[in-house]
């Protein structure tokens, strides 16, 4: 097994983050992302707490992946992600009443939440430890940081109000549409489209700095070549100039 650098886990943060981001790329974890994002403290309070699931739950089922059976590795996925989801929705409880009340059932419902599943499946159980809590961590800053931008955008428009202060002029009149279901769907399809043109910006400037570094010229718009048959123009004969200036002649006296 080799060896776990910084870098590898440097590159799984910034994919977490960027690159696979759960939200903006994967588009996993909608229903949390959309319904919950009408505030910025709630986008931070869910981003926190499913980031907080996300670590313990890889961790956990890294340590366990050669002894649950095949067959119900998913039953047992879920259930050991309850645990950990009962653990955060208490101490929430205890400690952020308000925020307890504000997210309300989405909070047991991280339970099932799509991110934290397919994390399990597809690197939890298949990597070791270390590696899989830096991705639950990086999955977890990626999702937060797609739910604050998308709350951010809804709470300054919708509401004048950032984290709860205004920060909006007197005169402006709030949106009230990015408060509602439609305007969450708006603004994320927004971000979505964003998020696609920067990755390929970023794609095509490492293109060209590949090809600048290998001297590769890369290749422009295909021009239109004609073969030496088909740009050699017919030859006009004697004969049919004359006929063709005859025919000119009697036009004009008629």
């Amino acid at each position: 097994m080799s060896k776990y650098t910084l870098k590898e886990a440097g590159t799984q943060i910034v994919d977490g983050i960027f690159t696979k981001n759960p939200v903006l790329v994967q588009m996993l974890g909608m229903c949390a992302t959309l319904a919950v994002t009408t505030s910025v403290s709630n986008a931070i309070g869910m981003g926190l707490a499913v980031t907080a699931v996300l670590i313990c739950s890889n961790i956990f089922i890294s340590l366990l992946r050669n002894f649950i059976p095949r067959q119900i590795r998913i039953a047992s996925y879920i259930v050991i992600i309850s645990g950990f989801v009962t653990a955060v929705q208490l101490l929430i409880k205890a400690y952020l009443p308000d925020l307890d009340k504000s997210l309300g059932l989405f909070i047991p419902l991280i339970v099932v939440n799509c991110i934290i599943l397919a994390r399990a499946e597809s690197f939890a159980s298949k990597n070791p430890v270390l590696p899989s809590a830096v991705d639950g961590l990086a999955m977890g800053i990626g999702f937060t940081f797609a739910l604050s931008v998308l709350a951010a955008v809804r709470e300054l428009l919708g509401s004048g109000t950032l984290l709860g202060f205004k920060v909006m002029p007197g005169f402006y009149e709030p949106a009230i549409i990015f408060i509602l279901p439609s305007g969450a769907f708006l603004t994320l399809g927004c971000l979505i489209a964003l998020m696609n043109k920067v990755m390929a910006m970023q794609k095509e400037r490492t293109r060209r700095k590949a090809a600048a570094a290998a001297n590769i010229t890369l290749p422009e718009e295909p021009a239109i070549h004609m073969t030496e048959e088909e740009s050699v123009v017919d030859p006009v004969e004697p004969d049919d100039l004359a006929k063709t200036e005859e025919k000119s002649e009697e036009k004009e006296e008629k």
